[in-house]
């Protein structure tokens, strides 16, 4: 892996935390979009996608509330992406990487959550001065422990690892290559059962039964299935407050 890959790894790994704590303007905390920059670094889109894309259907209904902490998809699918891409293996081996990845960064998620616990209160001594300019540094700044808490072990990971990777995946068994690929079967439907589960799903199940005929009958592409699903989501809120005076992107009528 060249240095320049590294550093470029490190950097969209910051800018993916930056997004989901501020702008939120890419989605870049969504596990597909991470592996598509991961991927587009590495030079290999194709697996990027196919491992984000995998990776995000494991975070379907998966949902950080409060401080609770879940697994980082989208730091996975960057370094399973990364690893995949140096190690010259597929997806299969990328979720090797990537899941265990993932799981880890649940323990340095609680310090992440943790460090910027000083920030609040130099912001809080900023606020009995009366210092705007100290309280909006705290607050501009407060993501960098965060932030620090991935790019760092992604840094260490992408400099230090590439022929350790090597070595890594010439000595796993072919058994576990294919339970790991069992699994990353199965996490994808666990994550898009529990999505269902919080769902209403018993009182709009027609909705579903109509995605399943145009996938499993009509043979229609998920994109054609989102569109449409889409253009019936309009029509169903328009029909359903025309009653009471509300037009999409209008408003209420005076």
């Amino acid at each position: 892996m060249e240095f320049w890959q590294v550093i470029a790894l490190t950097i969209w790994t910051g800018l993916c935390i930056f997004d989901i704590l501020g702008p939120t303007v890419f989605l870049g905390f969504r596990p597909l979009i991470a592996g598509f920059g991961a991927g587009l670094i590495m030079g290999d889109v194709t697996l990027g996608m196919a491992i984000g894309a995998t990776m995000e259907l494991m975070a379907l209904g998966v949902y950080t509330y409060g401080g609770a902490t879940i697994p980082d998809y989208q730091t996975g699918a960057i370094l399973g992406t990364a690893f995949a891409v140096v190690a010259g293996k597929g997806l299969e081996f990328g979720l090797t990487v990537g899941i265990p990845a993932a799981l880890l960064m649940t323990q340095l998620d609680v310090v992440g959550r943790f460090l910027p616990t000083f920030w609040i209160h130099a912001a809080d001594g900023y606020a009995e001065k009366a210092d705007l300019r100290g309280i909006s540094l705290m607050h501009w700044t407060a993501f960098t422990p965060w932030a620090l808490s991935r790019m760092i072990p992604v840094f260490l990971a992408c400099w230090l690892g590439s022929g350790a990777v090597q070595s890594f995946a010439e000595s796993i068994p072919q058994w576990f290559m294919n339970g790991m690929s069992a699994v990353g079967h199965i996490l994808p439907a666990l994550g898009f059962a529990m999505l269902l589960k919080i769902m209403p799903v018993e009182r709009y199940w027609y909705f579903l039964l109509l995605g399943f005929v145009l996938y499993a009958y009509l043979h229609t592409a998920l994109l054609g299935i989102a569109i449409f699903a889409l253009a019936v989501s309009i029509m169903f809120i328009v029909l359903k407050y025309r009653d009471e005076g509300v037009t999409l992107g209008a408003g209420r009528r005076a």
